[in-house]
């Protein structure tokens, strides 16, 4: 049986990337410090024989006994109201934490997987990006926390592929949506979908023209699996190329929800990205991959899994960190 370690377990990537290898006949151990992520997504595999579950942070020293065949690096914050206010332990779960990760990979010869993310193609000059282009990033802008820590995730794991021989996948994500995203977490899919069930209007920041490709769970878990499981060691985007702006998303929300909200602008963040859809001709080639659910049908999907919260998960408040 493979033994699969995959850490952010506890979170929405890394909640849907353990069901997926219990699936396969994997032996998992999930690892999270749950300071993003949320015990009730893995609390279903709890009883399984084949699943264990490690409470603990990765930027620490990682021990893991026995046997290990595959690392799937998935910690970090993912939404910029998380690693804006978290900013060093999102820069640490990049870099100490990848770099705990790789010496475990080598200390048990296992091949390993690190998420890294469209963001490091920052606010594109090319557009739609492919794994050539090399960004437009400001690693002293307040989103350079999260870009910088991935750029320097990929970095590493290149050094340690090269002066080590490890075996090493890096795949760049782009916008995914699901079940089991937090409603509070501020990306715009569980934001549009929470002000639509609140009765609130959906706010739009800048004019609304900047534009995003959004990825359902589904098709991103299969392209992450086909990766891992290839023999391809450098950066690959996994995402839906069919691109649509903030403010054609948002109608599309009021006509899914069958709300009559209204849309609201608010100035645009600093250093937020104007476009982003990825060239996804090297995931068809080597890994014969692109998704599979149009927009509409993934988005009224999760919308029908939105509308099960209970009162208290819809009306949740932005967490709070003690750093």
């Amino acid at each position: 049986m493979k033994k699969t370690l995959i850490t952010g377990a506890a979170g929405f990537l890394g909640s849907h990337l353990c069901d997926r290898f219990i699936a396969e006949g994997h032996h998992v151990i999930g690892m999270d410090n749950l300071i993003t992520g949320d015990i009730k997504n893995i609390e279903h595999l709890f009883h399984l024989k084949r699943f264990e579950f490690f409470h603990h942070d990765v930027t620490k020293f990682v021990h893991v006994p026995g046997k290990m065949d595959y690392i799937l690096h998935f910690a970090s914050p993912a939404s910029p109201i998380d690693y804006l206010k978290i900013p060093i332990e999102t820069l640490k779960v990049g870099s100490l934490g990848t770099l705990n990760l790789l010496g475990l990979a080598r200390d048990h010869g296992a091949r390993i997987l690190v998420a890294s993310t469209s963001e490091v193609y920052g606010d594109p000059l090319v557009h739609p990006q492919s794994e050539d282009y090399f960004g437009n990033v400001s690693p002293i802008g307040p989103r350079g926390v999260y870009d910088e820590a991935k750029r320097f995730m990929e970095s590493i794991t290149m050094a340690y592929n090269r002066h080590h021989g490890l075996d090493t996948r890096i795949v760049r994500i782009f916008n995914t949506y699901g079940s089991r995203m937090r409603l509070n977490d501020g990306r715009v899919v569980p934001a549009f979908m929470g002000q639509a069930l609140r009765g609130e209007d959906l706010t739009v920041f800048g004019d609304g023209s900047q534009s995003r490709s959004f990825t359902y769970i589904d098709d991103q878990i299969e392209g992450i699996y086909r990766l891992l499981m290839s023999d391809y060691v450098e950066p690959v985007n996994i995402g839906n190329p069919d691109e649509t702006t903030i403010l054609e998303f948002a109608e599309e929300i009021i006509k899914l929800t069958g709300t009559d909200q209204k849309i609201v602008f608010k100035p645009l963040p600093q250093d937020d990205p104007m476009q982003r859809q990825p060239d996804i001709s090297l995931a068809k080639e080597i890994l014969g991959w692109e998704p599979k659910v149009h927009r509409s049908e993934g988005l009224k999907k999760v919308f029908e899994y939105f509308k099960s919260l209970s009162h208290d998960e819809l009306w949740e408040s932005h967490r709070e960190f003690l750093t």
